[in-house]
């Protein structure tokens, strides 16, 4: 977990290559994605934050150069927080939480909202408080931080990717992950599941990959298992997007609803605004 870091935007290297050119001695600056503002010291084409951590005017007008990537400084170490693997995964900067981003797809719902509030709607339409929460494709933690922030009193996130694990260790927004309430589990919930106990959860947030990329997580086999763990009574939202129509007047979200009805869910309700399902067992 990220503790002695600094996080910058191309955004924020602007704000500071022009108080530099002004001739500023003093600089105000959120340097954890807009969730905290401090003050730093200006040197001569130089933003001073620690004893060890500095950034000059060449590695400002760096970061200000790249609109789309998050750096990091820790150490007196300047990296990116990407990675190129398998895919290309980063964390992209918005005007708060920032998003995942794997080979050119956003793995969150931003249009017109950020990332953090977006998961945060998800969760609230299946968590209350008291829940045990089953949040079986974790990503960044946003939805398990909202159940907690809701009153869950035990959380077990899932996410397979060791990638988006280390990339989420180092996003502030992802940090009330490493406190208590939370199980991070690193596997593959298409078999961790099967491992858990009936009727074991009160509240589900599924929220696989897109279809492409996890077809089975949103087959009736996975949704058994789904149904099968979760309490009586107990609420599922499956996030499902709405990638393309199947034929003409069948839409993907209405298709995942049928699956979800014949596995036993009822109410099945579809919550446009957040291209989803609310299920009840």
């Amino acid at each position: 977990m990220s503790k002695n870091g600094y996080w910058f935007t191309a955004e924020t290297a602007r704000l500071v290559l022009g108080a530099l050119d002004r001739g500023e001695e003093t600089i105000e600056l959120s340097v954890d994605l807009n969730i905290s503002r401090n003050s730093f010291l200006l040197g001569e084409n130089i933003l001073i934050l620690d004893m060890e951590n500095r950034l000059n005017r060449i590695e400002l007008e760096q970061i200000a150069g790249k609109k789309q990537r998050i750096f990091y400084l820790e150490g007196g170490e300047l990296l990116p927080l990407e990675v190129r693997s398998a895919g290309y995964y980063k964390l992209v900067p918005t005007d708060q939480a920032p998003l995942l981003e794997i080979s050119g797809v956003k793995m969150h719902i931003s249009k017109g909202i950020n990332p953090f509030e977006s998961a945060g709607q998800m969760t609230a339409q299946a968590v209350k408080r008291g829940n045990k929460v089953l949040d079986t494709c974790g990503g960044l933690g946003y939805a398990a931080s909202t159940a907690l922030r809701l009153g869950a009193r035990e959380v077990v996130s899932v996410e397979m990717s060791p990638i988006v694990a280390a990339l989420r260790q180092k996003n502030p927004w992802s940090q009330r992950l490493y406190g208590p309430g939370i199980s991070l589990v690193e596997a593959d919930i298409n078999d961790y599941i099967q491992r858990l106990a009936t009727a074991s959860f009160d509240a589900i947030i599924h929220d696989p990959p897109r279809f492409s990329l996890a077809a089975e997580l949103y087959g009736e086999i996975f949704y058994r298992e789904l149904y099968r763990v979760l309490k009586k009574r107990g609420k599922l939202f499956h996030y499902t997007g709405n990638p393309h129509l199947l034929k003409r007047g069948s839409s993907f979200i209405d298709k995942a609803a049928q699956r979800l009805k014949m596995v036993g869910f009822t109410n099945v309700v579809k919550i446009d605004s957040l291209m989803g399902i609310t299920a009840v067992k």
